[in-house]
């Protein structure tokens, strides 16, 4: 393990022992959407990320930080490390254990390491340089996606289908009837499935940097592939994304995304 993938992993653990305690307990939670929209951040996305955010500056001052919730420092620097404290709001207020802790770094504009946290259930999936593995409390083991190039035998997943509007809807639901079974409500931790060979396909729109950035590396390094719908790698400027198990599934996938 590098000495950055090992602060990812430390990182990922603060934000844990700041969140948990939260978890299925009582405590403050606002919707920052509007319009009749729920978004909601709760006292322990915030808490957790100041956790993290106050680690980084002691560790490496020079480094840039993207948070969810506090927003950019140094965003322009050669390294830089992307949150999201609680990546699931959602399922965390309903009690859920399908949340997760996104931490990333990203080297010259590139996300390189990522972590994946499930704190309840004491899970960490790590990609990087060294490769991909899940971290428990009974030790570690390697992530390896599966073999899965047709698309009628994938087992698929989105956050939400009602995430996707006009044409996208129309082309997650030419996915959905494809795939052999699609799952709901998982968030990031779907992701984490693709790279543990469990899920083959995971299809989203609307995503910030925060909400991909920490997948990409995961989902890569256990020797997936990941791309935005237009095959090219995802920007911050298009939340739109692709995460399959077998690479060999990204052209099928693409195509049912924008049929001629």
């Amino acid at each position: 393990m590098t000495e950055f993938e090992a602060f990812a992993v430390e990182l990922s653990r603060i934000a844990a022992g700041v969140a948990l305690p939260f978890f299925r307990a009582e405590f403050q939670q606002v919707n920052k959407a509007s319009g009749g929209a729920f978004d909601p951040v709760t006292e322990a996305d915030r808490a957790a990320e100041r956790a993290i955010r106050d680690r980084i500056k002691a560790v490496y001052p020079h480094h840039g930080i993207i948070g969810e919730e506090y927003g950019e420092e140094n965003a322009t620097a050669e390294h830089v490390w992307i949150l999201d404290p609680i990546d699931g709001t959602r399922a965390f207020i309903s009690g859920l254990p399908t949340w997760t802790t996104l931490v990333s770094l990203r080297h010259q504009g590139q996300p390189v390491i990522g972590a994946i946290g499930q704190p309840y259930i004491g899970e960490i999936f790590l990609g990087g340089p060294s490769g991909a593995r899940l971290i428990h409390r009974d030790g570690e083991r390697p992530l390896k996606t599966r073999a899965c190039k047709a698309v009628p035998e994938a087992l698929s997943a989105t956050t939400d289908p009602g995430i996707f509007q006009g044409p996208d809807r129309e082309a997650w639901d030419r996915v959905q009837a494809a795939v052999r079974l699609a799952r709901f409500g998982c968030d990031a931790y779907a992701y984490a499935m693709v790279a543990d060979g469990r899920l083959d396909l995971v299809v989203e729109s609307e995503l910030k940097v925060w909400d991909w950035s920490a997948l990409m590396p995961v989902v890569t390094a256990a020797g997936g592939a990941f791309t935005g719908w237009d095959g090219q790698p995802p920007s911050a400027a298009d939340g739109r994304v692709v995460a399959v198990g077998d690479p060999d599934m990204i052209a099928p996938v693409l195509a049912l995304l924008h049929p001629r």
